[in-house]
């Protein structure tokens, strides 16, 4: 890549930590939306996108830790079938007539969830998250983490929304941990492929950091707002379907 791919992609990374961060999220399927924009070869994105979700998850999870928005009972029952698939979906790899369509449909779908979501709608009382779908549910969201380099929050997070299983606080909470343990995991199950890193990965992850922990500390009080989402949705479907097309 030449250096203005590399500061323009490092911007759009910079832009996707800051509203991921703000919602618990690491901004998995933005970096690998930009990095499809870019033409990167499929080899290289996993790596790359599991690399800076770590960086950004790991401040999400500090931050709403500290701010009291995270629930170990709530959080445990996913993690425990999630990061053992993860790790074995990290240790699989795709053909890329595969890889990039499963990746795009990723993307399709991280962009409906954000036009989707309506952060002004009043929640509805919470019930109890029975163990059998929790740990179904985790097992589902971290085979496919680990195939595709994302965290899992982009499901994680709908769920537990949609099925009154947590508030959206303690959501973001659950998911920024539940993010990091997964990408960790299917990193961990790629090694061998840290060596594909790009030479601008130092780049790249300063500006996730510096976008993770702005998005982290404001939330989404501030940056969460609809035009911001329609845009990065809009970006989502044009990679989406330039991955599963092309």
């Amino acid at each position: 890549m030449d250096s203005l791919s590399v500061s323009a992609l490092a911007l759009m990374i910079f832009a996707a930590a800051i509203l991921y961060a703000s919602v618990g999220h690491a901004g998995a399927s933005a970096y690998l939306a930009a990095m499809a924009l870019f033409s990167l070869p499929p080899e290289l994105m996993r790596p790359t996108a599991l690399t800076l979700n770590i960086l950004v998850a790991a401040i999400a999870t500090v931050k709403f830790y500290r701010a009291g928005h995270f629930s170990w009972p709530l959080f445990w029952p996913f993690a425990l079938t999630s990061v053992p698939l993860a790790f074995l979906g990290g240790m699989l790899s795709l053909p890329g007539s595969l890889y990039k369509p499963l990746v795009g449909l990723v993307l399709l779908y991280a962009a409906y969830r954000l036009l989707a979501t309506n952060a002004g709608t009043t929640p509805s009382p919470t019930k109890p998250i029975p163990l059998w779908a929790a740990l179904a549910a985790g097992a589902g969201i971290g085979l496919l983490s680990g195939l595709t380099g994302v965290g899992g929050g982009i499901f994680l997070s709908p769920l537990l929304l949609f099925m009154n299983w947590a508030e959206p606080r303690p959501t973001s909470g659950i998911a920024a941990a539940f993010i990091l343990a997964n990408s960790t995991a299917g990193l961990l199950g790629q090694l061998s492929s840290l060596a594909l890193l790009p030479a601008a990965i130092p780049l790249w992850a300063l500006a996730a950091v510096t976008g993770g922990w702005i998005g982290a500390e404001y939330g989404s009080r501030r940056l969460g707002n609809p035009p911001i989402r329609r845009l990065l949705a809009v970006v989502l479907v044009i990679a989406g379907l330039k991955m599963a097309f092309t």
